[in-house]
């Protein structure tokens, strides 16, 4: 939902003035007096057009990872190459994620603030191809790589942990009920989003930020924010993600889970 993006980026009050948002329920309600049930899904297309590669390539990275640490298939990886294994992932899936993040950013900050400039999602691309080319399509992709890479790591590597834990005595964790799958994904997405948090924060507002603005990049916009709003500043949105986190991955875990059976049931040989 646009409840994050637009907490992270709303600006600093004035003297004497109240913040724009008090927090999540604050900009869940306002979002939806003021824009309706859509306003809260506001620049998502091109997010939901892009998750289903962008997992495909997700669990594609860490299975190659996995499988250039492994000297036979049956090699049990410490949790170290597991976290590097997810970390592979991060890469692969930035490529798809940077663009999508942008125009969904761009999106979710016009239409809180009632500044319309671009007409949709092709609009928006459009534009930043006009304006600056693919760089424009592209910009924050290094904090997309800071933000993915690490979090990704831990995402896979908690994952991974939890299944094993969760796993009874002399069964396998292919095994696993459907109640533990759900437990261990939804973790791993908390784990995921509490290292990515701070970069993402600083990723929303390179992204929305005017060209020119930032010339040195992630470094300057840090150094405004530590200097205007304080350390807790890099955790803004922190409530939005984590409702989402637990549910979403949870079910993207569950689903993965379950497409691996079906896949090895109709062809067990390969």
């Amino acid at each position: 939902m646009s409840a994050q993006v637009r907490l992270q980026t709303q600006p600093k009050p004035r003297p004497g003035e109240s913040a724009l948002y008090r927090g999540t329920l604050d900009c869940f309600k306002k979002t939806l007096a003021k824009e309706g049930v859509l306003g809260l899904y506001k620049g998502m297309a091109a997010p939901i057009i892009g998750v289903t590669p962008m997992f495909a390539v997700c669990f594609f990275g860490f299975g190659l990872g996995k499988k250039l640490q492994q000297k036979t298939p049956d090699d049990v990886l410490t949790y170290p190459q597991l976290f590097a294994a997810g970390m592979l992932s991060g890469v692969f899936t930035t490529a798809i994620m940077a663009p999508g993040e942008r125009i969904k950013c761009l999106l979710q900050i016009q239409a809180a603030s009632g500044q319309v400039k671009y007409a949709g999602p092709m609009d928006c691309v459009k534009q930043l191809y006009r304006e600056n080319g693919v760089r424009g399509i592209y910009k924050g992709t290094a904090l997309t790589l800071m933000r993915d890479v690490p979090a990704s790591g831990m995402y896979f590597m908690t994952y991974e942990w939890l299944k094993y834990t969760l796993t009874p005595e002399g069964k396998s964790p292919t095994e696993l009920s459907v109640p533990s799958v759900l437990f261990a994904g939804g973790m791993a997405g908390i784990f995921n989003w509490a290292v990515a948090i701070p970069p993402d924060v600083l990723k929303s507002r390179f992204q929305t930020a005017p060209e020119g603005k930032y010339p040195n990049g992630f470094r300057d916009v840090l150094r405004e924010l530590i200097r205007e709003e304080g350390i807790g500043s890099l955790y803004k949105g922190f409530t939005a993600v984590m409702l989402r986190a637990f549910p979403a991955n949870a079910a993207c875990f569950l689903g993965f889970e379950l497409a691996m059976k079906f896949l090895n049931w109709m062809a067990p040989n390969l």
